[in-house]
C-alpha cells in the first residue's frame, strides 16, 4: 500500500466502537513498525487505552454528561500517548495523534519532540470551542470520543496550539443517522460516539481564535499548512502561492446528510461565500456544483 501511494495508516488502541474496526495491540502495532521503517508513511492513533482495572462502567444517570466523562479519563488517553512516543522513539517511525482531548499530555510531548521523536499532534474544533460544563443533561450530541473536557483543560489546549506544541486542528467530522445518538433517551452511554461539523470548521475555529491572541495567518497555518504537510500534499496543497492547486475559500444550512450537531443555534463569525477547487468554482454561497471534482491524490 505504501508503494501505492498511501501515505498514512490509522489504528484504534481502544475498542472504536464500531465491530469491523477492532482494537490493536502493542504487539500489532510493533509489527507494523517494522513494516513502516525506511518509508515516509505516517502512524495515525486514537490515543487511549483500556485501564489495567479494565473498563470504568459508571453507575450513576446516563443521560448526565459526567457519567459518559468518568468513563473516559484522561489516564486513558495518557497512557496511550506514553505507548505511542515509546515505540515512536525506538522505530523512528513518524507517529501522529489524532484529535488530542488531553492537556495533561502535553508536557511528555514536548519533551518527546525536543528529544527528536518524529511526533505530531492534532486536536479538534470541539475539543477548543465546546465544554464539559456547558453540555446539557441528554444532550448526546456532545458526546465524542475521547470526550470533551472542561474549560481549563480548553485553555491549556488553546496554549498548546499557540506555543507550536499542538500542530493543527482537524473536524474529526463523524456524522451517524440521528437514532445512533438516541436523543430521545439522551443516553450517553449508549449512543454514537461523534460530532458533526465539518462544514463549520473554519467559522467555528475563527470565533474562538481571534479572541485568544491569534491572527488570520495563524489560522493558515493550523487548518490548511499543517494539515498539508501531514498529508504530504504540501508541494501542492495547504497555501495559496504560484505553482501550488488554486483552491480557495471565498453557509448557512447544514449540508451534511444527517443533521445532528452540538453546533446548532451558536453565533459564529466568518462565511464561506465561495469554495474554488483548482480554479473552478464548486460552492457559491446556497449553490453547490452538480458534479463532484475531487481527486485522490496519491504521492508516487
Amino acid at each position: 500500500m505504501v508503494n501505492a501511494g498511501i501515505r498514512g495508516f490509522k489504528c484504534f488502541l481502544v475498542h472504536s466502537g464500531v465491530d469491523e474496526f477492532p482494537s490493536v495491540t502493542e504487539n500489532d502495532v510493533r509489527l507494523a513498525m517494522q513494516q513502516m521503517q525506511g518509508t515516509d508513511a505516517v502512524f495515525l492513533f486514537h490515543a487511549e487505552v483500556e485501564l489495567a482495572q479494565g473498563p470504568i462502567i459508571p453507575k450513576e444517570d446516563p443521560s448526565k454528561y459526567s457519567t459518559f466523562l468518568e468513563s473516559r479519563p484522561e489516564d486513558m488517553e495518557n497512557q496511550a500517548i506514553e505507548l505511542v512516543i515509546e515505540l515512536c522513539r525506538e522505530y523512528r517511525v513518524p507517529c501522529h495523534i489524532v484529535h488530542l482531548s488531553s492537556a495533561s499530555a502535553v508536557p511528555m510531548i514536548r519533551q518527546a519532540r525536543a528529544d527528536g521523536v518524529p511526533l505530531t499532534i492534532e486536536t479538534t474544533h470541539h475539543y477548543l470551542s465546546l465544554t464539559a460544563e456547558d453540555v446539557p443533561e441528554g444532550a448526546t450530541q456532545y458526546k465524542c470520543c475521547p470526550p470533551v473536557r472542561d474549560s481549563k483543560n480548553q485553555d491549556s489546549l488553546w496554549d498548546a496550539l499557540k506555543s507550536g506544541d499542538i500542530d493543527l486542528v482537524i473536524s474529526d467530522h463523524s456524522p451517524c443517522t440521528v437514532d445512533l445518538k438516541r436523543l430521545e433517551e439522551g443516553d450517553f452511554m449508549a449512543a454514537w460516539g461523534g460530532i458533526s461539523g465539518l462544514q463549520y470548521g473554519l467559522s467555528i475555529f475563527w470565533s474562538n481564535a481571534r479572541s485568544r491572541g491569534f491572527a488570520l495567518h495563524d489560522v493558515v497555518r493550523v487548518l490548511c499548512e499543517e494539515p498539508a504537510k501531514l498529508s504530504r500534499l504540501n508541494h501542492r496543497k495547504g497555501k495559496i502561492a504560484l505553482g501550488m492547486d488554486a483552491d480557495l475559500v471565498d453557509q448557512k444550512n447544514t449540508r451534511h446528510k444527517n443533521k445532528v450537531t452540538p453546533y446548532h443555534n451558536m453565533t459564529l463569525r466568518g462565511v464561506i461565500h465561495k469554495t474554488i477547487l483548482r480554479g473552478n468554482l464548486i460552492y457559491e454561497r446556497d449553490r453547490v456544483c452538480d458534479k463532484p471534482t475531487g481527486q485522490l491524490l496519491l504521492e508516487t
